[in-house]
């Protein structure tokens, strides 16, 4: 009583609201930069139960934005000092870990125990795994993303409501949407829009208020401004839910153009001849990196071009497959490349299903 007394005086919370808080659970997925501040402001406002899914560990770049850890926290797994960051926090809350890179194989287990899904990723993939999960479910997904000065906030999923799919029905070239690691984020708009998921959740939990199913919230931090946009309920005109498919394909479509690492781990190994290419900036190259590549910086492809043959296969890398992709469609539309390939799921991926051992920052 003592712990949450502000929280309580509250009429709209009060005792009730309180012990349903206690006795709630909700899923993190990615404990990052909206993850961070979410599971603080959850943890601190009671939720009994907190479920943390990641598989990354923590990097002296996340910490402009990621509050959730330190500078003693480098190099430690993020769910280790997660956990030990909130339960100093709040000692009486349950904190669930899962280690793991939330994927079609183990979505449903992992989320099926949890009341409400709070969605931190930052990659389109995991987005429309984590609603097609939470559809088939029926879990609400609180949505939220940040991109350099602009953040969105909505809930999906609720019995009546839309789904993320009625927003996007179809993924974007992903040439066309950096994520955050490529097109950069002000440090402390994951907090704000991370807070306002939240708030989303809480009220979900409680039942005050009036939650943003069926609005998109818009924040533009350069502003200071906040729109809302009605959405509607479109889940009988885009692809029906029935089953989790495999989302970076999805989001990857141009099969031709493509190769997964282990097409690529293939024919390294057989000796193809192949150049790789890596786009990424010089301190992800330094933290690791595929030892057959040249590393050309994604500014830089323009001016470098003597160094990519024409007349070889090219795999273009980056971190996830965006910047790689958007070298890709630059060297094929602007200079007649055509026997250029983009590493789907990038670096990430590479690590995750090749070289376990290798660091991506």
């Amino acid at each position: 009583m003592n712990r949450y007394a502000r929280q309580i005086t509250l009429p709209e919370i009060g005792e009730a609201g309180q012990e349903k808080l206690r006795r709630a659970s909700v899923l993190i997925v990615g404990a990052g930069g909206l993850g961070s501040p979410a599971a603080m402001y959850l943890a601190a406002a009671g939720v009994g139960t907190l479920g943390l899914v990641d598989f990354d560990r923590v990097d002296e770049t996340n910490l402009h934005r990621q509050v959730l850890y330190g500078t003693s926290d480098v190099g430690k797994p993020k769910l280790d000092a997660a956990r030990a960051r909130i339960e100093d926090l709040n000692p009486d809350v349950r904190v669930n870990t899962h280690a793991v890179r939330l994927a079609s194989d183990n979505a449903l287990e992992i989320m099926r125990d949890y009341d409400i899904v709070l969605d931190g990723t930052d990659n389109f993939a995991t987005r429309y795994l984590v609603n097609d999960a939470c559809v088939l479910l029926g879990k609400p997904n609180v949505y939220g993303s940040v991109f350099r000065f602009d953040g969105q906030v909505s809930v999906f999923a609720t019995k009546d409501g839309p789904c993320y799919r009625c927003l996007y029905p179809e993924p974007p070239p992903p040439h066309l949407v950096p994520n955050c690691a490529e097109g950069g984020v002000l440090g402390v708009l994951p907090a704000i829009i991370g807070s306002l998921q939240t708030s989303e959740t809480i009220k979900l939990i409680t039942g005050v208020g009036e939650t943003l199913a069926g609005r998109l919230l818009l924040f533009d931090a350069l502003r200071a401004t906040f729109r809302t946009m009605r959405l509607q309920r479109r889940c009988d005109a885009h692809a029906k839910i029935t089953r989790l498919i495999d989302y970076e394909e999805f989001c990857n479509p141009v099969q031709e153009l493509n190769i997964n690492p282990a097409e690529l781990a293939e024919k390294l190994s057989s000796g193809a001849d192949i150049v790789l290419i890596d786009v990424r900036e010089p301190y992800e190259w330094n933290a690791g990196h595929i030892d057959r590549a040249t590393h050309i910086p994604l500014a830089q492809v323009p001016q470098r071009l003597a160094e990519i043959p024409k007349d070889r296969e090219v795999v273009m890398i980056c971190r996830s497959g965006g910047r790689s992709a958007h070298a890709q469609q630059h060297l094929m539309n602007q200079h007649g490349y055509t026997r250029v390939k983009n590493l789907v799921g990038g670096m990430q991926r590479w690590a995750r299903e090749v070289d376990p051992k290798i660091t991506v920052a």
